[in-house]
């Protein structure tokens, strides 16, 4: 039992396991106390039938004591009428007599059968003299009616003698038999009705033990596990719950509340970097649509000034200058074009997110492509004080099946950053084809862009940061769509670039659609 209490102390285990240790140790001494108990009364019961035996043997002893003497009586009688008369023993009184001797001789088995331990050499020797005295009156009553035979009674009244003697002893040996085992079991009485008084107490005791050590367990520990729910609830969710004190179910709940926090953790996180995330795309959008709204005002301020301006010429009556008309036309045309390419930028973005932007398949030479887009942006390249380098391998050339407007885009695209961004630098421009797949370099020597400006330049509605903006202008969505077209057309597009050194787009396309170049 202490084993198991200080198991109980010293080890962390699950409410149901002390409940369950609890009740074995109840049950325990619960089975203790019911086989002192039937101890005990299988000790009365021994007590009672020892008793009972002791006083049946002293009963037969008397019995068996009295008949030897009534018989002894009848046979002196007998022996002395015998001498004085000639009567003879009629069969019924001789076999009454025999029948006198067969009951004594049955109250001698009857006594040997319930004797105590300890007393068969005395129930030996009275056996063995009574025996003797029975034959020997037997013997009498055979030769009672002989007139042949002398009637001797010396040696019958020897063993009667014996046996009275014999009964003595035996009845003296039943007697202290019977005193001696009534004290052993008296004493074991004794000692049962102490231990289940003191079982009965140690269990009560006990009882109360477990049932207070559990109660006390169990409290600390949901007391733990209240502090922990209400530290989370009050939004500490860095607090764990200590586990190492607890096992079973209070441990899975510990367990439980410990994952519930991580995750409710982990989810504000995700939601404040989505918050972020989302007030930065909002902030970035809130920029686009300044960008946009510049860069359409600007154009548009053209377009309408120098409108104003020709229908003033036109109306004043004065000679028209021919040359100061067709520069101010010019203006207005290229203005129209760049509000049309911001209007179309928008617009292919659009499309692009809602997934309806087709791709048209056609039959082209790319490397006449790549020189018309060159040739036709030419007048960017000295807008800027730059110098075009050209490079396009025609030998390794072959038609291409692909979009040729979207190609035209990248080109584009990527052409008109690399002029924006460069001043009084070589705008270089190399194409070559090999294996299937067109390969298409644009490099500058412009401003360049750190590791953090670079993770951010294919994304939509953003540049490289504000003030970027402000100096070159633009929306943010040029090299967006560039990358977009690049992988609507089977290829991809990377950048290298280091902050005042330049940057160079290495953009990768198929020549032939992917089912093509699979039966190829």
């Amino acid at each position: 039992m202490n084993r198991l209490l200080n198991d109980i102390r010293n080890r962390s285990l699950s409410l149901r396991a002390r409940m369950y240790l609890f009740s074995a140790a109840i049950l325990t001494l619960f089975a203790i106390n019911v086989a002192t108990h039937v101890w005990g009364s299988f000790a009365r019961n021994e007590s009672l039938l020892a008793y009972r035996d002791s006083v049946t043997a002293t009963q037969l002893l008397t019995e068996l004591g009295q008949s030897l003497e009534a018989h002894r009586q009848r046979v002196l009688v007998l022996a002395t009428l015998r001498e004085t008369t000639d009567d003879s023993l009629g069969q019924e009184e001789q076999q009454a007599a025999v029948e006198d001797l067969n009951s004594m001789a049955s109250q001698l088995r009857g006594l040997g059968a319930i004797s105590a331990e300890g007393a068969e050499d005395y129930y030996r020797r009275l056996h063995q003299s009574a025996s003797t005295l029975l034959a020997d009156w037997r013997q009498f009553y055979d030769d009672y009616n002989s007139t042949t035979r002398e009637i001797a009674l010396d040696t019958a009244s020897v063993a009667y003698e014996d046996t009275l003697e014999r009964l003595e002893e035996l009845d003296g040996q039943q007697e202290r038999l019977a005193v001696e085992r009534s004290a052993a079991i008296d004493a074991t009485i004794s000692l049962t009705d102490r231990i289940t008084v003191i079982g009965f107490v140690t269990t009560i005791a006990v009882t109360l033990f477990l049932v207070i050590s559990l109660i006390a367990k169990t409290n600390a520990r949901l007391r733990r596990l209240k502090k922990g729910a209400q530290r989370f609830g009050s939004g500490d969710l860095s607090h764990r719950i200590e586990t190492h004190h607890d096992a079973g179910e209070i441990l899975d709940l510990a367990r439980t509340f410990n994952d519930m926090s991580s995750k409710l953790h982990y989810a504000i996180e995700e939601v404040r970097a989505a918050q972020s995330e989302a007030d930065a795309a909002n902030a970035a959008k809130s920029m686009f649509l300044a960008n946009v709204s510049h860069e359409l005002r600007t154009p548009l301020n053209a377009i309408i000034g120098y409108s104003e301006m020709l229908q003033d010429e036109l109306g004043d009556g004065n000679p028209i200058d021919s040359d100061q008309f067709h520069h101010d036309l010019g203006t207005i045309i290229l203005s129209g074009r760049q509000l049309l390419a911001l209007i179309n930028d928008i617009l292919d973005l659009a499309k692009i997110e809602t997934g309806k932007m087709p791709v048209a398949l056609e039959t082209f030479q790319p490397d006449a492509l790549i020189f018309q887009v060159c040739d036709a942006l030419a007048p960017l390249v000295a807008q800027n004080h730059n110098q075009l380098d050209l490079d396009i391998d025609r030998d390794s050339m072959t038609e291409m099946c692909s979009d040729p407007a979207k190609l035209q885009q990248i080109v584009t695209n990527l052409f008109s950053n690399a002029c924006k961004f460069t001043e009084h630098g070589t705008i270089a421009v190399h194409a070559a084809m090999a294996d299937g797949v067109l390969t298409l370099v644009v490099a500058d020597t412009g401003i360049g862009m750190t590791p953090e400006q670079q993770d951010k330049v294919f994304e939509a509605f953003v540049q490289a940061d504000a003030q970027t903006s402000t100096q070159y202008g633009g929306t943010g969505l040029g090299l967006a769509i560039v990358k977009d077209f690049c992988e609507m057309l089977g290829g991809n597009i990377q950048v290298e670039s280091a902050p005042d050194a330049g940057s160079r787009f290495t953009v990768r396309l198929p020549a032939a659609p992917e089912s093509d170049r699979a039966s190829a």
